[in-house]
């Protein structure tokens, strides 16, 4: 497990590393427009693709597809680094790699999410889930400021070596990774297309009582909370006559409320009635990201974000560990493909409105707006029997199957556990 998390914390900050020097290497070669095209390029792939990296993940074993895209990674963006340092590439080569990156990251998120669970038994997810939020963060806020110092003193192909380093470390602790594989169920065995694969995915997730609530609640919730701070604490700042840095303390103090219950779920390893839990925490996260946009002062919105980070990573935090525990080894990969596409594909799209509605009926009710929407996450997990009275297991506790029957599964995929 530990070898795990230092390889995905090293490929989360090479992430970052890396999409600093794509923008700055897109600013050399070009202009504003340019960096925005490159920085979009990537996206695209990204959220196309997400579906298809889950079934290649189910189909192909997890370990293996993060290893075989970190690998990718770590050449690719190697490569550019030595091409930028002997030559001075035009822009092509930045859109290339954007795409390319972008493909391989459709691979690796949802690789990534269905080995989580393989690591350890169900009665540790919530763990797994916490240290996840805490190495993420740490990759997050470590990366930014490495990328700056490496292109002070190295410019753009300082920083893509940094990042293809970081991909090779994490590549080789990702190599000492064992996982053994489980004796393979009735769906896991039975051999389809991988058109039948992805169709039998988004069936599973729809007909699942605990997994289908959730993934759309995660989905709402997402819509919600992600363009208010992303688009709405820059447009609040402007309306409101504040500076760069209230900006700067409100998104920070979310990360922070965020990294917080990452600790807090690491320690404490199980909440009681989790299903039930993880839907009161929406409703006041979602009251707390409505009431930033109506606070008058810095300080009382840094104050409100700060408990809306740490709520909704509690809550987040418990959904992904039911939605890990409920799912069966075959879907893993799959539905793990869902829940990264609503991130990185979804709520995304509704920047625009967000900053359209803002200039029509003001940034304040867009935020109340977008709290009501994640809210309404909540009354979707409400509504599920099943998902109110879902539960995690108890530290120790012997595993259950999961909830929600059989389904067809893909033929190359096998539940696992750390030998």
């Amino acid at each position: 497990m530990l070898r795990w998390l230092v390889a995905y914390a090293l490929s989360v900050m090479g992430d970052s590393v890396y999409f600093m020097a794509l923008g700055w290497a897109a600013a050399q070669v070009g202009g504003p427009a340019q960096v925005g095209f490159v920085m979009a390029v990537g996206a695209v792939p990204r959220a196309v693709l997400m579906l298809v990296g889950g079934v290649v993940a189910d189909r192909f074993d997890p370990r293996r597809v993060v290893i075989g895209s970190d690998a990718a990674r770590a050449l690719m963006i190697v490569g550019v680094a030595a091409a930028l340092w002997f030559a001075r590439p035009g822009l092509w080569l930045l859109v290339v790699v954007a795409l390319a990156f972008g493909v391989v990251d459709a691979l690796f998120m949802p690789a990534v999410g269905a080995l989580a669970p393989r690591l350890t038994g169900p009665d540790q997810y919530v763990r797994v889930q916490g240290l996840r939020m805490l190495v993420t963060r740490a990759g997050h806020t470590a990366g930014p400021p490495l990328a700056g110092f490496a292109m002070a003193y190295g410019q753009s192909a300082a920083a893509f070596a940094i990042a293809g380093a970081l991909f090779v470390l994490s590549l080789v602790l990702l190599f000492f990774v064992r996982v053994g594989p489980l004796p393979p169920d009735e769906a896991q065995a039975r051999p389809t297309t991988p058109w039948r694969d992805l169709t039998d995915g988004l069936a599973y997730i729809r007909r699942h009582p605990i997994v289908g609530p959730l993934v759309l609640s995660g989905a709402l919730s997402q819509l919600g909370i992600v363009p208010p701070l992303q688009v709405g604490a820059v447009l609040l700042a402007a309306e409101r006559g504040w500076d760069a840095a209230g900006v700067g303390w409100i998104m920070a103090a979310f990360a922070v409320g965020a990294g917080v219950s990452g600790l807090a779920l690491t320690v404490r390893g199980r909440a009681r009635h989790a299903g039930f839990a993880q839907n009161v925490l929406l409703v006041v996260a979602s009251a707390a990201i409505g009431a930033i946009g109506v606070l008058p002062t810095v300080p009382g919105a840094v104050a409100v974000a700060l408990g809306a980070g740490l709520l909704s990573g509690v809550c987040g935090g418990l959904a992904g560990a039911l939605i890990q525990t409920h799912t069966t080894a075959a879907f893993q990969g799959r539905v793990a493909a869902v829940n990264a596409l609503t991130h990185v594909g979804i709520a995304p799209l509704a920047f625009p409105l967000f900053g359209a509605g803002a200039g029509a009926f003001g940034v304040g009710p867009m935020f109340l707006l977008g709290g009501a929407i994640s809210a309404s996450g909540a009354i979707v997990g409400f509504l599920s029997r099943e998902l109110r009275r879902a539960d995690l297991p108890a530290p120790g506790a012997p595993a259950e199957p999961p909830v929600g029957g059989k389904g067809r599964g893909s033929r190359g995929s096998r539940g696992s556990r750390v030998q």
